[in-house]
């Protein structure tokens, strides 16, 4: 009994603490949803247009996985960096042109290093040029019913029409981790190693919440800090998607804080699946370049620490594991720049084509089967884990 009301007094001070959080002026989008029934859990403003910074790279991700699947590559495809690639703002590796890694290791370098020009070079690898990949990804994101996302490039660097909202990038993650479970020690791998190199992905909870197993973080300017994260415990797999904090700190300590309460039993959940959220479509992203990097972020970062204080000196913490996550040795191939490129793919079966009609800021911290996620309609009960649909 004594453990239960210690327990259950925890847990009272999480929630309170998320209340307090989410109360502030500008609410950043949160999202908790349980992956083996994809119920929301937890839902502060999920619809909201945002701009998705580096979580970009699980789209370019998960069309690199059905380019594999298809038999359309391979994880020893050739990616082999074109000027165009190179040419593109870090963070990046900046191999030189002409220079050969295996599609294995390059999706190691899009998730850990979150290399822009690496998202490039995959992208013209599978599509045959850059602009014809952008297409593809904007005309998965329509089949997938992601109303609230258009993309503009592979890598998420700044473009006021790139847009996203937590709701849809969980739509993305949910169907790569449903789909694609043979790739999740891309996501849930630390380090990756290059000659004497080593690389380390800034999602915080890897090394820090146990229990984590991907997947993705993302950051400019204009959006904050975001993170999308999945974390098993207890035979429960939860996913939390994190947009526009001010720090590494908030991000981790507001993500895992989500994830804690989770497991605790803090959130009765809400009934709906993340497919019932209603993106707010026709409104611009919220820019938050000025309370980040402009004039305001010195007043902002001292107001986001007085009202979210986890993880300050003196203060509760939810990031108290230490973990080893593993570490992945990738192989530079060398001077390919023979190796032809593969022709692009036919457009996908019922996808009108897509006029590329879309034309930035460094980050400064760092098809083939039309098959989607299938999620459970809201009002039907069952535990089942959810399964792609053709």
């Amino acid at each position: 009994m004594r453990l239960w009301r210690r327990a259950s007094a925890v847990v009272l001070l999480v929630i309170g603490a998320m209340a307090a959080s989410v109360s502030f002026a500008q609410a950043m989008p949160q999202l908790l949803i349980d992956m083996r029934t994809n119920e929301v859990l937890y839902e502060n403003e999920a619809g909201v247009p945002w701009h998705p910074a580096s979580l970009t790279k699980l789209m370019t991700a998960l069309i690199a996985f059905e380019a594999i699947e298809t038999g359309q590559a391979s994880l020893a495809t050739p990616v082999i960096t074109s000027a165009n690639a190179l040419s593109v703002p870090p963070s990046k590796m900046g191999f030189p042109v002409g220079t050969a890694i295996t599609m294995e290791d390059a999706l190691y370098f899009l998730i850990i290093k979150s290399a822009n020009d690496i998202a490039i070079a995959i992208g013209e690898t599978i599509a045959g040029s850059e602009p014809a990949f952008i297409e593809m990804m904007n005309a998965r994101a329509r089949m997938m019913g992601l109303t609230g996302t258009h993309f503009v490039n592979p890598h998420g660097l700044h473009d006021p029409a790139q847009v996203t909202t937590a709701r849809d990038m969980a739509m993305i993650a949910l169907t790569i981790r449903a789909r694609f479970p043979q790739y999740d020690a891309i996501f849930s791998t630390r380090t990756v190693e290059t000659g004497q190199t080593r690389m380390h992905t800034n999602n915080e909870l890897l090394t820090s919440f146990e229990g984590t197993d991907g997947m993705k973080t993302g950051y400019i300017c204009a959006s904050g800090l975001n993170v999308v994260a999945t974390a098993l415990r207890g035979g429960r797999h939860l996913m939390a998607v994190t947009f526009g904090a001010n720090s590494s700190r908030e991000r981790g300590e507001m993500t895992a804080q989500m994830l804690f309460s989770g497991f605790a039993g803090g959130y009765r959940g809400t009934g709906r699946n993340v497919l019932d959220i209603v993106n707010q479509t026709g409104l611009l992203p919220v820019d938050m370049r000025a309370n980040i990097c402009g004039a305001n972020a010195e007043q902002y970062r001292a107001e986001r620490a007085e009202a979210f204080s986890a993880g300050l000196e003196g203060q509760i913490s939810y990031l108290n594991d230490t973990i080893v996550p593993p570490t992945h040795r990738a192989t530079i191939l060398g001077r390919l720049a023979d190796v032809p490129l593969p022709r692009p793919r036919p457009a996908m079966p019922g996808s009108p084509s897509v006029a590329a009609n879309d034309n930035e800021e460094v980050a400064t911290t760092g098809f083939g089967d039309s098959s989607i996620i299938s999620l459970q309609p809201s009002g039907q009960s069952g535990s089942s884990l959810a399964q792609p649909f053709l």
